[in-house]
């Protein structure tokens, strides 16, 4: 190889053009200098150029020679996961009462399914995927699903919406690992149900939190997943901008239910039965919107709202603790004119949620809280037998109202009024140290009653 690099080298060197230029300079210099001289000059040059070339190609030769030697640079293999995942193929199973979709994808993602009404569609939202299936994937549709549609909805989110045939309910929505030389593999399962039982799911599940969410504090999902203990949400009224009621010797409402669920929060983790969280833990206004959401992120299966009362000098005088459910029709004028009170907690803070869902969303919220609300009275008479040993009670002390906190329609809640601290006997006590031990303990109790009950009944931790 080194013999024909030289070779090469010194052939384009003597046919270049400009020896040609430079032999000619020489041919007129040559009639003026002597011509002995003037060619022992011109063979020294001509010489000493072609050493020049000689070594020059020779360096060439001798480097081009050891490369070929080295072996080539190879590219490193793409890490799996790298990048948006590429879903290849699609394919769809079943009949019209129970229908499948499988898709194909590089690597495992995760997913989220949820049913739409009107009409009647599923949506399965997906990180960023390139779409490399067959160009009439999605067209023609099987069972259930009349026909599926797919593509990027915006930077980093993808988007697959089925067109169905009735309503459905998403019973699986899951993704296999890769395994064998097989992709990993999307897998949708839907079965054919009536309307009430879709619009009951769909009120549900299109307001789950989705993956992204962040709630007031985080909990992370593995450790959520791999924790079978029930989770029992506290929730401290008020704080922050807004104090609540005020006791007339200055004793402000947030302050002391945030001061009683942190020592029932105590009570309950001391078990080891439950995972207890906080929509707050200091003097921070939380939205009652945001504490329904933070509940039903974390998957809460019991929600305690803890509040004190009060009366306005000249309203009389009322005493005790009373234990309130969700209903929108007030038991009475003292519940109703309380949930009033609470529920201008947004404005006070300057966050008017005054709007109310539309007539439609009223009913699909209504259907999914039937299931709520049996749970959500059973657990509040579980508390008024446990706190009737321990404190004193409203003469009226189970009622409802139209409590915003207590809307979550897949969370069993409760809203205790602990006292009035209008009254001097109520404010006493819940400035006593002994009295809020003795009172979280019976709470503890009818925690323990309600959740023992629920699980023998073979409702499982969670209605559903």
């Amino acid at each position: 190889m080194v013999v024909r690099i030289y070779a090469r080298a010194l052939a384009e060197f003597m046919s270049n053009d400009k020896l040609a230029v430079v032999s000619q300079r020489h041919t007129v210099r040559r009639n003026t200098v002597g011509s002995a001289v003037w060619h022992r000059l011109s063979t020294n040059a001509s010489l000493a150029v072609r050493v020049v070339v000689l070594a020059i190609a020779l360096d060439l030769a001798l480097l081009l020679q050891a490369q070929s030697q080295m072996p080539l640079p190879q590219p490193d293999p793409p890490a799996v996961g790298d990048g948006p995942a590429i879903a290849t193929d699609a394919r769809l199973a079943g009949d019209d009462k129970q229908t499948r979709l499988v898709i194909d994808i590089s690597h495992k993602i995760d997913m989220r399914a949820f049913a739409l009404a009107d009409p009647y569609r599923v949506v399965i939202e997906i990180p960023q995927v390139d779409f490399q299936l067959p160009p009439d994937t999605g067209e023609r549709g099987r069972g259930i699903i009349k026909a599926f549609r797919y593509g990027l909805v915006m930077s980093g989110q993808s988007r697959i919406v089925l067109d169905l045939t009735g309503p459905v309910r998403v019973t699986k929505a899951f993704v296999l690992d890769p395994v064998d030389g097989q992709p990993a593999r999307m897998v949708l399962d839907l079965v054919a149900v009536d309307r009430e039982t879709f619009l009951r799911a769909a009120a549900i599940d299109n307001h789950l939190p989705r993956p992204a969410d962040r709630g007031t504090a985080h909990f992370d999902r593995e450790e959520r997943t791999a924790d079978s203990r029930p989770v029992v949400v506290l929730d401290p009224g008020h704080g922050g901008i807004d104090p609540g009621t005020r006791a007339p010797s200055g004793e402000l409402e947030k302050d002391l239910v945030l001061e009683f669920a942190s020592m029932l929060r105590a009570k309950l983790e001391a078990t080891g039965k439950y995972r207890v969280m906080m929509t707050r833990t200091d003097d921070t206004f939380v939205e009652l919107s945001e504490r329904v959401r933070f509940a039903r992120q974390q998957q809460a299966q019991l929600l305690i709202s803890i509040h004190c009362d009060a009366l306005a000098r000249g309203e009389g005088e009322a005493e005790g603790a009373t234990i309130y459910t969700l209903s929108d029709k007030a038991t009475d004028a003292e519940a109703q004119r309380l949930a009033d009170t609470e529920n201008r907690a947004d404005i006070i803070a300057g966050v008017d949620l005054a709007a109310e869902p539309d007539e439609i969303a009223d009913i699909l919220i209504d259907l999914a809280q039937r299931e709520t609300k049996t749970f959500s009275a059973h657990f509040a008479r579980n508390v008024v037998k446990e706190i009737r040993t321990a404190a004193r009670l409203h003469k009226r002390p189970q009622r409802s109202a139209g409590f915003k906190v207590l809307k979550a329609p897949d969370v069993p809640s409760v809203l205790i009024e602990l006292g009035y601290v209008s009254n001097a006997r109520d404010l006493k006590q819940l400035v006593s140290e002994s009295w809020r031990s003795r009172t979280g303990d019976a709470i503890v109790h009818a925690v323990h009653t309600y959740f023992t009950t629920r699980l023998a009944g073979g409702g499982g931790a969670r209605a559903q």
